[in-house]
């Protein structure tokens, strides 16, 4: 009996009240993975031509989209990790009604319906010149994301910050809003490719 008591003991120590649910680490997991290989596939057997090739002047090509894809990636988890997180934990503003934007989240922000204007800073420049080098760059920023879900101890449904839409979201949320941003654009992605006149090879 007394070590049934200890073994319960070591695994409440070993659990650090507050860390993220493991439905939660995988919910994210896993829509982590599904856009991850989405992108790859939408950049698969791409040419020079078809990769850097725009429907129209004022429109981005597939290598611009992919590009932004990246850059904010990596802004959101810079955000999130040296912001957000820091910020004071409030537990008591972690509500079902909170928790409920999730799937606002996933689906809100990859509406192609609702179009949005990139600040510069996130805007394509071509920092990324072939197919490889971009692939290379985003499963760098994408496996980061994904090995910090994977191991993080904090409390991310703690953490509160505004969103843009003026929504308020948790620092979970905010990773969710990574998954939704790329997912918008990897379907401008299919856009593009399927745009009269984009190069056959």
């Amino acid at each position: 009996m007394r070590n049934l008591v200890s073994i319960l003991l070591l695994t409440a120590l070993a659990a650090p009240a507050g860390a993220l649910s493991q439905g939660d680490r995988n919910r994210a997991l896993s829509e982590l993975h599904a856009t991850r290989k989405m992108f790859l596939d939408a950049l698969a057997n791409l040419s020079d031509a078809q990769l850097h090739w725009k429907p129209a002047p004022n429109r981005w090509s597939v290598a611009e989209c992919a590009e932004h894809i990246i850059l904010t990636e990596d802004f959101l988890f810079e955000q999130l990790t040296d912001k957000i997180l820091k910020t004071p934990a409030a537990p008591e503003k972690a509500t079902a009604e909170q928790r409920a934007k999730d799937e606002e989240v996933l689906k809100g922000y990859a509406d192609r319906s609702r179009k949005a204007q990139a600040p510069d800073f996130l805007k394509p420049t071509g920092r990324w010149k072939t197919r490889e080098a971009l692939i290379e760059a985003f499963k760098k920023s994408r496996d980061r994301t994904i090995a910090f879900v994977r191991k993080t101890n904090e409390d991310l449904r703690a953490h509160f910050t505004e969103a843009p839409g003026g929504r308020t979201l948790d620092a979970y949320q905010w990773i969710l809003f990574m998954v939704a941003h790329s997912n918008r654009h990897i379907q401008q992605i299919k856009e593009v490719k399927s745009s009269p006149g984009f190069p056959v090879e």
